[in-house]
């Protein structure tokens, strides 16, 4: 399974894809897309688009995460952000790909067991658990890894959990 993750932003969106083989975890790549902050929105956004279908296209991937919008004080990058989501949101609809979001404190959790783990504590368990030689720069690329992990993850978890249910409906309709 190909799992492609998105770390979005107007000014740079992170992204990263990783393929689970037996349960095990392989980098394929990884990286950004740069939109220059003198492009008007609309032009960053369809720029946005278009990489993210060259990706689609190139990796075509099983299953698309994003991380879902966070914001505290800052509606401005908020609404950019949002935009970001919204474009490739829609390159993976057009494909009729399934797509899930993961806040912060899933992705944190599921890459290091711990929700609270600070930018380094996230790297470094990205680069253990895919085999990298360094940490991925910059920041957006490695969460985007990051959120792949955090999808391939729960797609395993989800998997056991189904597989269990089917085996406890068959056992109660063999008992008496």
């Amino acid at each position: 399974m190909i799992v492609l993750g998105f770390d979005p932003g107007t000014a740079t969106t992170g992204f990263g894809v990783v393929e689970s083989v037996n349960d095990v975890l392989r980098p394929i790549d990884v990286g950004v897309i740069l939109t220059p902050s003198d492009m008007p929105t609309e032009e960053r956004l369809l720029s946005i688009y278009n990489d993210v279908n060259t990706l689609l296209d190139k990796y075509n991937p099983d299953t698309v995460a994003t991380e879902r919008l966070f914001f505290d004080r800052n509606v401005t990058n908020a609404l950019s952000v949002g935009r970001a989501i919204g474009v490739i949101l829609l390159a993976v609809a057009q494909r009729g790909l399934p797509w899930m979001e993961y806040t912060p404190m899933q992705v944190k959790t599921s890459v290091t067991g711990y929700g609270g783990a600070d930018k380094n504590q996230i790297q470094q368990m990205v680069v253990r658990l895919l085999g990298l030689a360094e940490v991925p720069k910059p920041d957006d690329a490695a969460d985007a890894l990051a959120i792949a992990i955090c999808h391939a993850h729960s797609l395993k978890l989800k998997s056991i959990g189904m597989n269990q249910s089917r085996g406890h409906r068959k056992q109660k309709r063999l008992q008496p």
